[in-house]
């Protein structure tokens, strides 16, 4: 077992899994309700720090402002019992109560596998043991929300910028604690580059009948949701 990586490997490696879940958008293999939200922010590698003013430069010579995109990647840390690092398959196995944190997104499974392409792509599988459940929950303390997404397994597809929950998979959006909206079938995916869902239906559907099954609540009334607690919010401080 190999434990030294290249940095560029580790930036990569820890920017993988799943900003997934922030928007609700849902197009699904039957008809149904489907809730439209903002879009997820796409991961992007950190620029390099601008170099600072040369001596007696003037302020219009000054850096411009920071954009986004120079906005630093937050860390990921990984939890688990066991690690398994292959250089030369440019290859991470993570065993035993994997918690993978980033921002404020996080990831709970049995085992986490982790490779990369030659293009330096990464593509990731996360799986458990008989009778639990792979689970995700992404925060966005702005709008009041929290994101849990959970399924027997879950892929993600860096080249395609895509993240699959596959088997008994259920994605629920929460806004102050109270469940609003939330869809289920054999298979959920969420593109992260158009921020919208499909939904597939089959024998190992989440929903009965091995359907696909969508709940979205009218806008007025997650919009209400959203001022009630910012309303309590305000009150508390």
């Amino acid at each position: 077992m190999t434990r030294s990586r290249s940095s560029t490997y580790m930036a990569r490696l820890a920017g993988l899994m799943l900003t997934c879940i922030t928007g609700l958008a849902c197009a699904q293999s039957s008809p149904a309700p489907t809730a439209t939200q903002q879009p997820a922010a796409t991961a992007k590698q950190s620029k390099p720090a601008t170099a600072a003013p040369a001596a007696g430069a003037t302020s219009a010579e000054a850096p411009a402002a920071k954009s986004q995109d120079d906005t630093p990647e937050p860390d990921t840390v990984i939890l688990s019992d066991t690690l398994h690092y292959d250089d030369v398959k440019k290859q991470s196995v993570f065993t035993g109560n994997v918690i993978m944190t980033r921002g404020l997104m996080t990831l709970t499974a049995d085992k986490l596998v982790l490779n990369e392409d030659a293009d330096g792509f990464q593509f990731g599988t996360a799986t458990v043991a008989a009778g639990k459940l792979v689970n995700i929950r992404q925060e966005n303390p702005e709008k009041f929300e929290v994101l849990e997404a959970q399924g027997l397994r879950g892929e993600y597809d860096g080249k395609n910028e895509q993240v699959e929950m596959i088997g008994q998979a259920v994605v629920t959006r929460y806004i102050c604690g109270k469940p609003f909206d939330n869809v289920k079938g054999e298979r959920v995916i969420y593109h992260q580059k158009s921020g919208t869902y499909e939904a597939f239906g089959g024998p190992e559907s989440a929903a009965h009948g091995g359907r696909v099954r969508s709940l979205a609540q009218p806008r007025a009334k997650t919009d209400a949701a959203v001022a009630e607690c910012q309303k309590k919010s305000a009150s508390t401080q």
